[in-house]
């Protein structure tokens, strides 16, 4: 892999990890529950009607809202920008690790 593509994936990486509490939050998932009037509001009230008044567990709605309200992706955006001034390599290797630690987070929410 060459030098750009390497620094094109860690950068798509670290700003993924470090976007998404700043989407979670944009949307109304925030870590005292869902927002009312959000966009998060009306995914949860289209979750909860298509499946007879209840979130299901393991949702997309339940996931995102598990995700806002424990920090998962505020704990690894944290992690990513602490390591932002350590150079490349490490920069890659941390958000790759946050991204990684984030989706087996998630993945769990599927078992």
């Amino acid at each position: 892999m060459d030098p750009i593509t390497g620094l094109a994936i860690a950068a798509g990486a670290v700003g993924t990890v470090v976007g998404a509490p700043l989407v979670l939050g944009a949307v109304g998932f925030t870590s005292a529950g869902v927002a009312a009037g959000s966009y998060a509001a009306g995914m949860m009230s289209s979750a909860a009607v298509a499946n007879g008044g209840a979130v299901a567990a393991g949702s997309l709605v339940a996931v995102l809202q598990s995700a806002a309200a424990t920090g998962a992706a505020t704990g690894a955006a944290t992690g990513a920008a602490r390591v932002a001034g350590a150079g490349v390599t490490t920069a890659a290797a941390a958000g790759a690790a946050a991204v990684g630690a984030t989706a087996g987070y998630l993945v769990g929410f599927f078992r």
